[in-house]
């Protein structure tokens, strides 16, 4: 067999963001592209020119569009840099928890994940890769940093003549001197998920009449969810829709919110409540997203932050006790009280579930969440949509309540933070970074000042110390604090493809139990105002209304 060196053009485009390398199909279908990010990849977490003698890889994606061709191309450069085995999901797939449960379960040195999360996919979607690194966490900045850096620079890359490997049967072949086994890809995965929750009673929960709606969105947790939801815990077949993973995801828009998973909005919004099941959930491209709905009735990501936490003691793999707790910046404080209550810190954190790795490593923390539909704990290091349905489950199933009553219950004990995020996205990169610098520039004039009904109280553009490595990350998003506790942040976010994605996050705080249902739109409408004034959004993007509202 073959071992060749290919000589290859440097990339100035190629900087990984927080959740790896996105761009469209295409340019990852461009000459030499991926070999060259793969390439700078391996030299950057090799101290010498080869992995270390008996190193292993996990290797898998969301099953989008280029996936399978990716996987055979990184397979051959794996056997050419030196790993002695390669751990790759059975037909290509592997979420992205269950990447992470993987590298954790069996040591390995790292993996690589081939996935761009929620972005649509099919040939003129988007594609992505990243590297994790041997805690099961995406790989820190310094190390992406180093990728990029080395990207710039590569002037070849190594590579094997090879057969194609055949990736649909589970067992063991040779690629060269390397070994490759095809594993299941749900196994590892689902008996963690059985370790930690008690199986028992939401099988019970099932049983007495309960019904439940899972939309896989024709993305990779499809047979995750057929394997635990209904083989393992008894849901009728069918529970799961959209449950087959596809290149083009159905051609829908593999996000899990309000807007995008509109099917399974229908359904637990049905007229006919009789109809309509109990607890609806849905899941995003790879699989670490995720979206709670009871009957006609939406949990934000981050009140589901604070309700799991709330009620963590209900759960085996939880029931001694939570370390701690972290958010992102952008995420409602909600979670940030019950902490409080329970005598444990609570983290505020840049996005990027990275920064939450090194906390879980400590020991800090043992639950972490993002606004953007993202929550998990330490059983890996990536956010995990499934597991969070697991873990409403549990909670449903012990409280035998209904999803609103234990959110309403929830607001009655620690007061509700009404939040809403509004995205405006692919808007010009200029026309983004305008906003931004509109807002910030009006930071000198607003402490002390009255805007509306709410007095400000500080503003400041976000940076963090690492409490663990002591790095510095700075222009995390723009914050406007209020006297009450309310807040606005404007952010770029950097999940994209096309253009810049504008979010805006808006949180008011309500103690009045009496007020408690009123619709968030509405409660926000004043801090809504503000913040179209304060970035005067209608004349620079030249857009009435966001894109999506969550």
């Amino acid at each position: 067999m073959k071992r060749n060196v290919v000589t290859t053009t440097p990339f100035d485009d190629q900087k990984p963001g927080t959740s790896g390398l996105r761009k469209k199909v295409a340019v990852f279908q461009a000459a030499n592209y991926l070999e060259n990010f793969v390439q700078a990849v391996f030299d950057t977490i090799f101290d010498t020119a080869a992995a270390p003698p008996g190193s292993t890889l996990v290797l898998g994606g969301d099953g989008r569009y280029f996936n399978r061709e990716a996987i055979q191309v990184i397979l051959r450069m794996a056997a050419a840099n030196g790993f002695g085995k390669v751990l790759v999901g059975q037909g290509g797939i592997l979420s992205t928890p269950a990447a992470s449960c993987v590298i954790r379960k069996y040591g390995c040195y790292g993996g690589i994940i081939l996935s761009a999360s929620h972005n649509p996919g099919g040939p003129e979607g988007d594609f992505g890769i990243k590297y994790n690194t041997g805690n099961g966490g995406p790989a820190p900045e310094k190390i992406t940093a180093a990728i990029y850096a080395r990207s710039r620079v590569l002037a070849s890359y190594r590579i094997v003549e090879a057969p194609a490997v055949a990736l649909d049967s589970i067992g063991s072949q040779s690629l060269g001197e390397m070994c490759v086994e095809v594993i299941d890809p749900v196994a590892d995965y689902a008996e963690l998920m059985e370790s930690l929750f008690d199986f028992d009673v939401i099988r019970n929960l099932i049983g007495s009449g309960f019904r439940l709606c899972f939309d896989a969105m024709h993305a990779v947790t499809g047979p995750y969810a057929r394997e635990i939801l209904e083989r393992r815990l008894g849901a009728a077949p069918g529970t799961v829709i959209n449950g087959v993973p596809l290149p083009d995801f159905g051609q829908g828009h593999p996000d899990p919110n309000l807007t995008y998973a509109h099917q399974l909005v229908a359904i637990m919004y049905g007229a006919d409540a009789a109809s309509t099941p109990d607890f609806g959930a849905a899941s995003d491209g790879d699989g670490d997203r995720n979206m709670i709905l009871g009957r006609g009735f939406f949990v934000t990501p981050s009140d589901s932050l604070a309700v799991i936490a709330a009620n963590a003691a209900l759960v085996p793999g939880y029931a001694s006790g939570l370390a701690g707790i972290a958010r992102s910046m952008p995420t409602s404080a909600a979670a940030d009280r019950v902490a409080e209550k329970l005598g444990v810190p609570c983290y505020e954190t840049p996005t990027g579930w990275k920064f939450f790795g090194n906390l879980m490593d400590a020991g800090k923390v043992t639950l972490c969440g993002e606004e953007s539909f993202g929550t998990g704990s330490s059983h890996v290091r990536e956010k995990d949509g499934l597991w969070a349905v697991l873990f409403w489950l549990n909670i449903l199933a012990k409280r035998r309540l209904s999803v609103e009553q234990i959110v309403s219950r929830h607001w009655a004990e620690f007061g509700r933070n009404i939040y809403s995020r509004h995205d405006y996205e692919a808007l010009p990169a200029d026309v983004a970074a305008g906003v931004m610098a509109q807002v910030r520039g009006r930071f000198a004039e607003l402490p002390g000042c009255r805007l509306g009904d709410y007095r400000v109280k500080f503003c400041d553009d976000f940076s963090y110390v690492d409490p663990i490595d002591g790095s510095l990350s700075t222009g995390q998003g723009l914050r406007v604090g209020f006297e009450d506790g309310s807040r606005i942040v404007f952010r770029i976010s950097g999940t994209g493809t096309e253009g810049a994605t504008l979010r805006i996050y808006l949180e008011a705080i309500e103690p009045d139990p009496a007020r408690h249902q009123v619709d968030a739109q509405q409660a926000l409408a004043g801090l809504i105002e503000i913040a179209q004034d304060l970035a005067q959004l209608k004349q620079r993007t030249g857009r009435e209304q966001p894109t999506v509202i969550t």
